[in-house]
This record gives structure tokens, C-alpha cells and sequence, in this order.
């Protein structure tokens, strides 16, 4: 990609989010966050994950 094609999308985009308003702005920020997988799953993958919600589940029974 040329430097002049980067500026140009550049540009567009922030052109297109400053003429969002912002309670969409907002709403599409948190349907986004909504989204995304917990921040263990992110960073450690699926077994860390399902270790830690088994200690939770043994600390709130016993």
C-alpha cells in the first residue's frame, strides 16, 4: 500500500467515527467488549480456563 492510499483510509475513517454520534459510538464499544472472549481464554487458552472456574466452583461449595 502506498503512503498516499494509507493517509486516504486514514482519513476516512476518522472522518466516518467523528461523524458517528456518540451514544452510537458508545453502543458499538460495548457490543464489541461484549464480544470478546473472557481475559483468560485470551491469554492462556482453554485449559487455564476451565482450572480456574473449577477453584472458584470448590471455593463457593466448601
Amino acid at each position: 500500500m502506498k503512503t498516499n492510499d494509507y493517509v486516504k483510509y486514514m482519513t476516512q475513517t476518522i472522518v466516518k467515527y467523528a461523524d458517528q454520534p456518540r451514544d452510537e459510538r458508545k453502543r458499538l464499544r460495548s457490543e464489541r467488549k461484549e464480544g470478546r472472549a473472557s481475559f483468560w481464554y485470551r491469554w492462556f487458552g482453554i485449559l487455564p480456563y476451565i482450572l480456574y472456574f473449577q477453584m472458584i466452583k470448590k471455593r463457593k461449595r466448601g
